[in-house]
């Protein structure tokens, strides 16, 4: 419920809008002057950054609205009032940015995932309204909230059943000046100084406004400017940094030796829950797409593969207990002359399931294999089953998948493979762990098609160009039904398929096995952001007390 703030802040010394001294009584949000922004405008200017904040992601190319969305959220928690107030209008913008990005989630289910889902992430950026409402009363506020937004990103990513990652500011980014801060910070950088930017941004505005409001004459003081420069240099240092660390970034070709990998696309009957209803048809489209290719290459017009991907799901037909698909996929790996990275799900003694990718070599059959380790909540298993089917008849439709516990890795000709299946990428730690054991290119198999055409696949291909980037790797995207694509090790896409059409893409593609800053430090970016966050809400309640000590000393000595 959005509370209206009408009482002081959490700090009577509110820093200014510069961040470096205390607030004007005249700017907006200030202690002194009472919350000259009102309610409906602060709830207006949530949505506003929520709705933007959305139109940052893809498909659209609009990465530069996130900055602004940042500010204007700002905008909206920052001022007087309770932290009930920073929370309600924190959650009111998360709300219009997550409803909007994540109506794949109901296509099939109806609106009731969706918009739960929906609002526990939005609960999240509620979290983080009220930390930027307690934190505005440190100097140097722009930086403060920017690390809280960062911890907040972390806290979704974490919490609970293992958090959902979807919608961090990061993966909005691949096509903006911000993306070359990946190979340096990863994803958690990325969202960082998207963060500053719109913090300082919205600290800008807010100097500028309390000087336009200024009586005359409006002549421009030394503090004054220093507010101004500090605030500039706040907005612009980190898009900066980003356009000029791009030339640290890869080329496409860098690499100590090359490989020559195909994405096979082969499709499905039809999209939807009932995709993998019709498992034979979906396997044997895979299979006749790789003959085509294997036919291709015999005609001289594509060169033979070292290794074929397929996605996530292309044999849902348990080819370790099923003696058809097995011939059909050894067959098709001879008939390609390589070996096939077949994404299956494997039925376990105990009747529960693997959602595996394995490396199938020819008549060998197979060898290598990643099983699953990041499951999907309320898609491939269902926490607290009995409790959640009360509220959606599809409860009971979620799998009984269980996590793996491998490195993150295949090897297949030679080479050491990363692999992230679908879900996965989302995750800081997947591809950390395939580094680790390392791996000289990623793949992430996929299966869109329990989400139609939506925007799901082109928000998980932008999250992909970002792992490229954050571990220098070139990766390989395969999915049943799209979007395929040759991502660059500087996040470039070299090719990409079109969505439910079959499809083949071959590349030749360099093996790296130097590593970026990024990989180099794993989480500690995200680290520091929780411990300096921890930190400022200790430093505002410490100078809280202090104060109100001082001002019971006070009293005490005007009693006397």
């Amino acid at each position: 419920m959005i509370h209206p703030a009408t009482e002081p802040g959490p700090d009577a010394t509110t820093a200014d809008a510069a961040g470096s001294g205390p607030t004007d009584p005249a700017t907006p949000g200030s202690a002194a002057g009472g919350d000259r922004f009102g309610v409906l405008a602060r709830m207006a200017t949530a949505v506003a950054g929520g709705l933007l904040l959305f139109g940052s992601f893809p498909p659209r190319p609009w990465w530069f609205l996130a900055p602004i969305a940042l500010a204007l959220l700002t905008v909206a928690v920052r001022g007087p009032g309770t932290l009930r107030g920073g929370f309600g209008y924190g959650f009111l913008g998360g709300f219009a940015f997550f409803v909007p990005l994540l109506p794949w989630t109901g296509i099939y289910v109806g609106p009731v995932p969706w918009l739960a889902l929906s609002t526990a992430c939005a609960v999240f950026i509620g979290l983080w309204g009220v930390l930027a409402r307690w934190l505005s009363g440190l100097p140097g506020w722009p930086v403060w909230l920017a690390l809280a937004w960062t911890a907040t990103e972390w806290a979704r990513s974490s919490f609970p059943f293992g958090g959902f990652p979807w919608g961090r500011v990061a993966f909005g980014q691949a096509d903006g000046w911000y993306l070359p801060l990946a190979a340096y910070g990863g994803a958690p950088l990325i969202g960082f100084a998207v963060a500053l930017t719109g913090t300082g941004l919205a600290a800008l505005a807010l100097r500028v406004l309390a000087w336009a409001r200024t009586p005359a004459p409006r002549a421009i003081g030394r503090g004054t400017r220093i507010g101004f420069a500090t605030a500039a240099v706040t907005v612009a240092i980190m898009p900066l940094a980003g356009v000029i660390l791009r030339p640290t970034l890869p080329a496409p070709d860098d690499g100590h030796r090359t490989i020559t990998v195909a994405a096979i696309q082969g499709s499905v009957p039809r999209l939807g829950l009932e995709f993998n209803a019709q498992r034979r048809a979906v396997l044997d489209n895979h299979v006749r797409r790789t003959e085509e290719l294997a036919d291709a290459v015999d005609r001289g017009q594509s060169p033979r593969p070292d290794v074929v991907i397929w996605p996530e799901n292309s044999s849902d037909i348990d080819p370790l207990r099923n003696a058809d698909a097995a011939a059909e996929i050894s067959e098709a790996s001879q008939r390609i002359g390589a070996p096939i990275l077949v994404g299956a799900v494997l039925v376990n003694g105990d009747r529960t399931t693997t959602n595996s990718v394995m490396v199938w070599n020819g008549a060998a059959g197979p060898a290598d294999r990643h099983d699953k380790k990041i499951i999907q909540p309320f898609g491939e298993y269902l926490p607290m089953r009995g409790f959640f089917r009360l509220f959606s008849s599809y409860a009971d439709q979620a799998g009984y998948f269980v996590p793996g516990d491998g490195d993150g890795t295949v090897t297949a000709a030679g080479v050491r493979i990363g692999v992230a299946t679908c879900y996965e990428v989302a995750f800081d730690r997947a591809f950390r762990e395939s580094m680790a054991a390392g791996a000289e290119l990623l793949t992430v198999p996929t299966n869109n098609a329990t989400f139609g055409r939506s925007e799901m696949t082109y928000q998980q291909m932008a999250m992909s160009r970002v792992r490229a980037v954050e571990h220098g790797r070139a990766l390989v995207i395969a999915a049943t039904t799209g979007v395929s694509a040759i991502i660059t090790a500087n996040g470039e896409i070299a090719q990409q398929s079109e969505q439910v059409v079959p499809a083949a893409l071959v590349a030749q593609l360099p093996l790296r096995d130097t590593t970026t800053i990024a990989t180099r430090i794993g989480a500690a970016p995200e680290a520091t952001s929780v411990i300096l966050t921890a930190i400022g809400v200790a430093l505002v309640f410490f100078r809280r007390r202090r104060a109100n000590q001082a001002q019971v000393s006070r009293s005490s000595q005007n009693s006397e």
